[in-house]
């Protein structure tokens, strides 16, 4: 029994930065309506420029550890918003109202080139943080076996509901959630009832991006390394578990992800671990084909 709790600990942190990725990814798509692939790689661009500053910083500028893992994460942030201000208005915004395979084209080469961006800024080396935080707080526990979390896991779900809960709340009560909806739900009536789509665009992909960046830097801090093709596997796992939980919902595909997440862990805790992408995927799939009829034929 406390080696299953202990599968299920560990699903809560794995399944916790899959759904603060889930819903930056629902708050970009419900605007944009297009498959986008570069998603991932933001998050794993962030997350690697998040280790690489730290470790320049730390090698080369003579920082204390703690002030380099601040000035790793100051300058991911700033990438994020950086790399959404772009994608917003150089890639995604011209490239709307065209055809579907347009947008997964230019994603694609963006995914591409942050990959090779992230590779030789770190010349083909792979740079490793050390244990942070890695004090194990007990859950349970015999004589033979605990069940434990570490204390950078427990800050990282706990950031992730504050971030989730906080900006769900706004996407209900607050102005901006009303227009994002407008905009979702058919953005030429919102312009004529005084919105500003392309206001409303820019922010949510904004807003996207940084939690791309945030659930990087918290997988860098705690794996202590991301390597260069972590995007395009996270990229492919959120795109498939957010058409699952609803494109349309952020909180729905957060929750969604999570579960995912959840379903990982007890899948390595019990199965074949080189069979677990295979068969989650397989039940993506499954999920996809019994649930894609009037699927977010509206926003919630």
């Amino acid at each position: 029994m406390l080696y299953f709790l202990q599968q299920v600990l560990n699903g809560l942190h794995s399944g916790a930065l899959y759904a603060l990725l889930a819903f930056g990814y629902a708050l970009t798509n419900g605007v944009l309506r297009r498959i986008n692939l570069a998603y991932g790689a933001v998050f794993a661009f962030c997350g690697h420029t998040m280790i690489l500053t730290a470790v320049w910083g730390y090698n080369t500028l003579w920082l204390t550890l703690p002030a380099a893992i601040a000035l790793g994460i100051a300058a991911a942030i700033a990438y994020a918003m950086l790399l959404g201000l772009v994608l917003s208005r150089r890639v995604f915004q011209p490239l709307a109202g065209r055809s579907p395979n347009t947008i997964v084209a230019a994603t694609l080469g963006v995914l591409i080139a942050l990959m090779e961006l992230s590779r030789l800024a770190a010349d083909t080396h792979d740079f490793w943080l050390p244990p942070m935080l890695a004090q194990p707080v007990v859950f349970a526990e015999d004589k033979a076996f605990r069940a434990t979390l570490t204390a950078i896991q427990l800050i990282d779900c706990a950031v992730v509901v504050a971030v989730v809960a906080l900006a769900g709340w706004l996407l209900a009560r607050s102005g901006f959630g009303r227009k994002w909806r407008a905009v979702c739900d058919d953005p030429l009536t919102a312009a004529l009832c005084g919105v500003d789509p392309g206001g409303i665009f820019h922010a949510a992909v904004l807003g996207g991006a940084l939690c791309a960046a945030l659930a990087g830097i918290m997988a860098g801090l705690y794996y202590g390394n991301i390597g260069f093709g972590e995007g395009l596997t996270y990229g492919l796992k959120i795109l498939f578990v957010t058409a699952v939980g609803g494109f349309l919902s952020p909180l729905r595909a957060a929750l969604g992800a999570a579960a995912f997440g959840m379903g990982e862990s007890l899948w390595a805790g019990y199965f074949p671990i080189e069979w677990r992408d295979a068969w989650m995927y397989f039940l993506l799939v499954a999920m996809l084909v019994l649930t894609a009829p009037g699927r977010d034929a509206k926003v919630p």
